[in-house]
């Protein structure tokens, strides 16, 4: 991010060559590695479609309606001073990923559609227009704003050029504190309340005055409340102006793609992975050559979170953090976490199955199939480095065989500022259930699996050692709990042991095993105890059955 003072223009076309040149450099240093045509191919074939749009689009954004959600208006390029956050990060290569742009739209209630880029109606509140004359900013004097919404999800993406912030208009914390600094801090506190004006848009030459963006009308059928309680995103959409020059001074301008978007329940990990989805989904969707960076619109304390959100794009930073107007050349407002498949999921049935092979679903397309998820996990995977690159013939492995069990453990811990820092205890003897299994595995051994089972203390480890410990297990075993919700991350054979107490059945973790294509199998109890020998029977089962121990 940058400060735009007095800035110089470097043509477009120099932009986009210099930086297919790096990807291209960096692709082929990658691939001297990592042999993978086919997941070359969709790489390169997603990335020279961006280009196409993004090249193409200053002759078709001047209409009313686009028909097209994917060619939004060229953007800029200033010459700014040096920016003092980290420069954007590139895609990785993912093996299960394939092309978000899609030749014609997915059918309503196909897997696609739901976890994929079913955001395939596209509207210009403001559209693009060529400027008469140049300015400072390049070709993009005329601000523009577009949302794409998806009819399966009910929800839209939006975006916008020339796009204001000003934080003195948004009520509510400063968000980043310590939680020990903030104890008792009120939920309302924290979250934003948002003054006209809070978001203003450049409307650029022939424009006078001030208007609304989006009218109630337009609000209702295209970011739709629902069942939310609080829909900060239609709210922020709500006070939205359109104004001209005069009103419009920008103290300092972000020239990087910025994902802006509000957390709710930001300390639990299953909701905070609906909200990573839905970032990642949006980057996609609106087809940005590399991470975005991120800003909170929210006053939430930290987290250890935060480092994830870190290692997926390209930084983040709270609204907060900007002492005065701040205006952005490329925003994407990201729906809510709530708006996802992965929550809608729990009250409305969404028929999907995992695919084995993202290269065999591209190759033999199945509206009940999805590989995103699949896609998303390696994304998390590779944004803390871990390699996501499987050999196409591995190699047998020597026996005995390692086959890891990791027990994932509910831990007291300060979630918030309104947390007591007890976790309700789901599984009443698991420490039992745990020195069961220790047992069992010690004694069951053999010359052709060797076992070992693996203590998930997940409340005080960095994130990225509990990726390690879900992507180096074979078997993982939990009460349901939010941090089954690294499942996503899992090597692909997998298995999933769920128990489930009386008081907590619900649906979240079998059917993400089912959209991820994992073995699941539950242990539901009539209370909250579990009988430890029934618990070593499942397992037993599962690697007798499973992997052949």
């Amino acid at each position: 991010m940058a400060a735009a003072g007095s800035c110089r223009v470097i043509p477009m076309k120099a932009i986009v060559t210099l930086l297919l040149f790096i990807n291209f450099l960096w692709l082929y240093t990658y691939l001297i590695d990592h042999p993978n045509p086919v997941t070359l191919h969709l790489h390169l074939h997603h990335n020279l479609q961006t280009h196409h749009h993004h090249h193409s689009s200053s002759s078709t954004a001047q209409n009313l309606t686009e028909t097209h959600p994917h060619h939004h208006p060229r953007l800029p390029q200033p010459l700014c001073p040096v920016s003092s956050l980290p420069l954007s990060k590139p895609w990785p290569i993912l093996p299960s990923y394939l092309p978000w742009i899609h030749q014609k739209p997915p059918s309503h209630s196909s897997c696609e559609a739901y976890f994929g880029n079913g955001f395939s109606v596209s509207v210009d509140l403001l559209p693009r227009r060529s400027p008469k004359f140049k300015s400072k900013l390049g070709d993009a004097a005329n601000g523009w704003f577009r949302c794409h919404y998806s009819e399966t999800l009910r929800s839209s993406i939006c975006e916008g050029g020339r796009v204001r912030m000003d934080p003195g208009r948004i009520r509510m914390s400063r968000g980043g504190e310590r939680i020990e600094e903030v104890l008792g801090r009120k939920d309302e506190e924290e979250l934003p309340v948002f003054k006209a004006g809070a978001f203003r848009i450049g409307a650029g030459e022939g424009f006078v005055g001030v208007k609304k963006l989006a009218t109630v009308d337009w609000l209702d059928e295209y970011v739709p409340v629902g069942q939310i309680l609080r829909h900060t995103m239609h709210e922020l959409m709500a006070s939205i102006e359109i104004v001209d020059e005069s009103q419009f001074d920008c103290p300092q301008w972000i020239v990087e793609p910025t994902l802006l978007l509000t957390r709710f329940e930001y300390a639990n990990v299953f909701h905070t992975y609906t909200d990573w989805y839905s970032a990642y989904v949006s980057s996609r969707v609106t087809g940005l050559p590399r991470r975005p960076h991120v800003v909170f619109i929210d006053g939430h304390s930290t987290t250890r979170l935060e480092e994830t959100w870190e290692a997926l794009f390209s930084s983040y930073r709270f609204a907060k953090n900007f002492t005065s107007p701040v205006c952005f050349r490329h925003a994407i407002f990201s729906p809510l976490g709530y708006e996802t498949a992965l929550f809608k999921g729990l009250t409305e049935t969404i028929d999907c199955q995992g695919a084995s092979s993202a290269h065999k679903l591209w190759e033999n397309p199945d509206d009940h199939k999805t590989a995103r998820l699949s896609e998303f996990g390696e994304m998390v995977s590779a944004a803390f480095g871990f390699p996501v690159d499987r050999p196409r013939n591995p190699e047998p492995a020597p026996l005995p065989l390692d086959f890891n069990v990791l027990f994932v453990r509910r831990e007291d811990y300060l979630a918030h500022p309104r947390h007591g820092g007890k976790v309700e205890s789901r599984l009443s003897n698991e420490q039992q259930v745990f020195d069961a299994l220790r047992n069992w595995v010690s004694d069951h051994s053999n010359s052709r699996c060797r076992l070992k089972l693996v203590n998930g203390l997940f409340a005080h480890m960095p994130m990225k050692e509990q990726l390690r410990a879900i992507q180096d297990a074979s078997v993982v075993i939990g009460a349901h709990g939010a941090g089954l919700t690294h499942m996503l991350s899992a090597s692909p054979n997998t298995t999933i042991l769920e128990i489930i107490s009386s008081e907590y059945r619900r649906p979240h973790f079998r059917l993400i095993a089912q959209w991820k294509g994992l073995e699941y199998y539950a242990i539901n109890l009539s209370g909250s105890y579990a009988k430890p020998a029934l618990v070593t029977a499942q397992l037993k089962s599962i690697l007798a059955t499973t992997f052949g121990c």
